[in-house]
């Protein structure tokens, strides 16, 4: 009896063993293909399914330097700018500008020191010289000015009169209105309303600040209108800043 235990142990052990190693080899081989997960290489890559590609370098053209990359920064990637109108070109008056009365002029008669010198326009228009007198002047240019003066000093005062006439100060503008400091003001060349505000104080707190109204005189009458603050003014311009009801 006991040698048929000892033997029936045996087989039941090595049964036992056998189904263990046979579970065993399963375990260790796969029957289908298994699904291996690649590294990503980035967050965008996780995020969006596509590979991160890296922004081009900024290259810079000229100098080098912060100011250099900012500048070729802007330059690939332009930002859209709105602009309320088109703005005019810088006006520069010279041989083109009609005077009238403000401006205040420089008169040169070569060889005559008792003539050259400065004279202002006055009320009326003209300008008043020794010799000749009263000259017009309001809507001439100094080039006919000049030739006007020089055909009156021709006549019976010199013979061969050379005169130059060249602008000293140009006539006031005036602004009025939503400024810190509304009033009369010397022209500079080239400015815009948003320089006749800056010169008047700036705004006030209730100033509407996007667009003003400009009057513009000349000889055919006066013109008004609604303009951005980058219109360019001319010499006696009135800029009127309105108030903003909200």
């Amino acid at each position: 009896m006991p040698v048929a235990r000892a033997f029936r142990w045996s087989i039941l052990t090595a049964s036992l063993a056998a189904s263990a190693a046979l579970a065993l080899g399963g375990c260790m081989q796969t029957a289908g293909p298994v699904a291996v997960m690649q590294p990503r290489a980035d967050l965008d890559s996780m995020a969006y399914g596509q590979p991160y590609s890296a922004p081009q370098p900024v290259v810079v053209a000229d100098g080098g330097g912060a100011i250099g990359a900012l500048r070729n920064s802007f330059a690939s990637s332009p930002m859209p700018v709105g602009y309320a109108a088109p703005m005019a070109a810088p006006v520069r008056y010279d041989a083109s500008y009609h005077l009238d009365a403000g401006d205040k002029l420089r008169v040169v008669v070569y060889g005559q020191e008792g003539l050259t010198n400065s004279y202002a326009i006055d009320a009326g228009g003209s300008i008043t010289m020794p010799l000749i007198g009263a000259v017009p002047a309001r809507g001439r240019t100094t080039a006919g000015l000049a030739g006007d003066i020089g055909a009156r000093l021709r006549n019976g005062y010199i013979r061969e009169p050379s005169v130059a006439v060249e602008i000293e100060a140009y006539r006031p503008f005036f602004i009025l209105g939503e400024v810190l400091a509304p009033g009369q003001y010397p022209y500079v060349p080239n400015m815009t309303v948003e320089s006749a505000v800056a010169i008047a104080g700036g705004f006030s707190p209730r100033a509407k600040r996007d667009v003003v109204t400009v009057t513009h005189t000349e000889a055919g009458g006066a013109m008004r209108a609604v303009v951005p603050l980058g219109t360019p003014l001319a010499p006696g311009d009135t800029v009127f800043v309105g108030e903003r009801w909200f």
